[in-house]
């Protein structure tokens, strides 16, 4: 089996990549040279205004038009509410499998990687969606003007570019998709795996390289079915890398005043390498 990887960039408004198998071609995408903000950038950004009849802020992170960050996409770390809150907060948090805003905030060639909620089963049975509703139920004590200020300086992703007269939707519930995995670095769920992955015995075993792993703490991670057949060494290797990249971002966050970008999720270019080239 013969593949090749075939970039053209000559043109000056778009990047062209083609994936040929055996001289046949096998994937085709082609990437616009614009300058908006695309999914799964990150950016350093300042609260602008509250709007408490949407619960819900809007955000400046340097576009033109503001995004728009609901309040249960915001992080409860953001939060100023009591200590006891934030403990219970974060005790119904820790129950849940996986958030479904993940499964937005991934860019268009993975976002059927992350499992939904509805489709997660924990050990004794029940499922996911009545802790999802537990968890959003909380939030419902609190207005979001009273736990979140204006000029509150915030990192948030973009969840959904902007369409129209529509701002870039936001989060702070970040993502970042490897070569295998999708780290979380400020996930509030547990690990797992895509739900594309449907044996049962690469799941098992999956799921073991995940428990044998050095995870970091307060984070999480999904396994990508480009994950199936691999090694421990090599799902690790991919998350070391992931780590690596998160770890720059908190830096340059540091020296960082908003509005800024911090992190471009990468160009198409990036994205074939990544995912695509192999030693063969």
């Amino acid at each position: 089996m013969s593949k090749k990887i075939l970039i053209d960039t000559s043109s000056n408004e778009e990047t062209r990549v083609a994936i040929t198998e055996n001289g046949k071609l096998d994937d085709f995408e082609i990437e616009s040279k614009k300058k908006n903000a695309l999914k799964g950038d990150i950016y350093l950004a300042k609260i602008t205004r509250i709007e408490p009849s949407l619960q819900a802020a809007f955000v400046d992170y340097g576009a033109n038009r503001h995004g728009f960050l609901p309040l249960t996409e915001i992080h409860p770390d953001y939060f100023k509410i009591p200590a006891s809150d934030q403990e219970n907060l974060k005790k119904l948090s820790s129950n849940l499998q996986i958030d479904e805003s993940i499964d937005e905030i991934i860019s268009k060639e993975k976002k059927d990687e992350i499992p939904n909620n509805e489709d997660l089963i924990d050990d004794n049975g029940n499922n996911n969606k009545n802790r999802k509703k537990d968890y959003l139920s909380f939030f419902k004590k609190y207005k979001i003007q009273e736990v979140i200020k204006s000029r509150q300086v915030i990192l948030v992703q973009i969840n959904k570019e902007e369409r129209g007269l529509k701002g870039a939707a936001l989060t702070t519930f970040l993502s970042f998709a490897g070569r295998y995995c999708v780290l979380m670095p400020n996930s509030l769920t547990n690990n797992g795996i895509s739900r594309k992955i449907g044996d049962y015995e690469e799941r098992k075993k999956l799921k073991l390289i995940l428990m044998d792993i050095n995870i970091p703490e307060k984070m999480s991670v999904i396994v990508r079915t480009a994950g199936i057949g691999k090694t421990k060494k090599e799902i690790s290797k991919d998350l070391d890398f992931l780590t690596a990249q998160w770890n720059k971002i908190r830096e340059k966050t540091l020296k960082s005043s908003a509005p800024t970008i911090i992190h471009e999720e990468g160009s198409i270019i990036k994205r074939t390498i990544r995912d695509m080239l192999t030693n063969d």
